[in-house]
């Protein structure tokens, strides 16, 4: 009886599920396996089998870890209260408010299908498609899931490393605008680290800007600012899914672990409404595919012949200060004073854009041109777009 009653406890919204559907199988092996969310889950495996005093026991051990895991403080009272009464619901305590309820039932739900939904180990995302050599990890969010995933950078491909719990913006992801309170979705990259003395309490031990409005969040009108990676207040151990002004929120101990992997101004950030996973043949495939667009274009720059350099490019292209017409001109006429090109790409990072409707790529690459009247070295930027199944640059810039 109690096993049942208690079942709303593991599901109170569309997760009620057998105890065997509770135990990830065949997922990666990572840290957040130690971490709140995988105790919890066996506290709602514990309590499906009837098994209370082992359940009330990992959760007087969890709080003893995390004495301010509110969740976890509701879980108990749960087990407690279910020995003197039935249950009605997750979350019994009188006179409780409801949205305080509410957003601990949200965290419940986003924690137990974010850690139950992780990828297999032949899966990886679609987004880190060739990482950097100086990358030594990037990190995918999933707003969608409510979780953050780190991954190394072992010879190009990318390999799990941890996942864990986070919070997004009150109005939830695709923000266009400033004030619309909600998370960005796009490639951006941790831009420096604000120590505690440069904070307020409400945002943890430190906080990480990421460079949201990108070169493509302009392009498209999206303005606002102050996006960071950060942590909670001192006497909060977590915040619900939908809780922050659009930034991406971590317990201050998770963020402490990510924090030892971050690399400033070199680790990308992804974030996604949603990730895409491919296996690795796939992904494999798309990313032999794209690198060798790249190399193409290379290739038809070093020859000499504008029309299939040019051939590349979207004629909807921008840079910074001309559009596809200025830029075909002043390519034919440079190209005109020279007897031969040589193009190397050294460094070279290739990641596919979330959310976009139209296929997206940027490209990054230290690029050392040399001809027979210039040589330059440049750290470039680039982003490409798939028109009628081909590939085209549609922005280049100085990264």
């Amino acid at each position: 009886m109690f096993s049942s009653k208690l079942h709303r406890i593991a599901a109170c919204a569309a997760l009620i599920v057998s105890s065997a559907a509770w135990a990830p199988t065949g997922l990666y092996a990572g840290v957040s396996d130690a971490g709140p969310d995988a105790t919890i889950t066996l506290i709602i495996r514990d309590i499906e089998q009837n098994k209370l005093d082992v359940a009330l026991a990992r959760t007087e051990n969890l709080l003893g870890l995390y004495p301010n895991f509110r969740l976890a403080h509701l879980i108990r009272g749960d087990l407690l209260l279910a020995r003197t009464q039935p249950l009605a619901t997750f979350g019994n305590a009188a006179g409780a408010p409801a949205d305080k309820l509410r957003d601990l039932r949200e965290e419940a739900i986003a924690r137990l299908q974010g850690y139950r939904n992780r990828p297999a180990q032949n899966q990886v995302p679609r987004y880190l498609l060739q990482m950097r050599e100086d990358q030594n990890h990037a990190v995918v969010v999933d707003t969608k899931q409510s979780r953050l995933y780190l991954y190394r950078n072992e010879k190009g491909r990318p390999v799990f490393v941890a996942d864990w719990y986070i919070s997004q913006g009150k109005a939830g992801a695709e923000k266009q605008r400033e004030g619309d309170n909600k998370t960005p979705v796009g490639l951006y990259q941790v831009t420096s680290v604000m120590p505690p003395e440069k904070l307020t309490d409400f945002y943890g031990k430190r906080a990480f800007p990421l460079n949201y409005p990108n070169e493509w969040d302009k392009m498209q009108g999206r303005n606002g600012h102050g996006i960071w990676l950060h942590g909670v207040p001192r006497d909060t151990f977590a915040r619900p899914p939908k809780a922050s002004e659009g930034c991406v929120v971590l317990a201050n101990q998770d963020l402490d672990a990510l924090s030892t992997y971050l690399q400033i101004g070199v680790t990308p950030v992804i974030i996604s409404n949603g990730i895409e996973w491919l296996s690795l043949d796939d992904w494999q495939n798309e990313r032999s595919a794209l690198n060798q667009a790249i190399d193409d274009w290379r290739r038809d720059w070093e020859s000499r012949d504008v029309s299939r350099y040019l051939s590349h490019y979207s004629t909807r292209f921008k840079t910074n200060d001309q559009n596809f017409e200025a830029w075909a001109r002043q390519k034919r006429e440079v190209t005109a004073g020279k007897t031969w090109v040589k193009v190397e790409l050294r460094n070279l990072s290739v990641l596919r854009n979330p959310g976009s409707q139209d296929e997206m790529v940027m490209v990054s690459f230290e690029q050392d041109y040399r001809s027979s009247n210039l040589n330059n070295v440049a750290k470039k930027r680039q982003y490409w777009r798939k028109e009628n199944g081909r590939w085209k640059i549609i922005y280049e810039g100085v990264a």
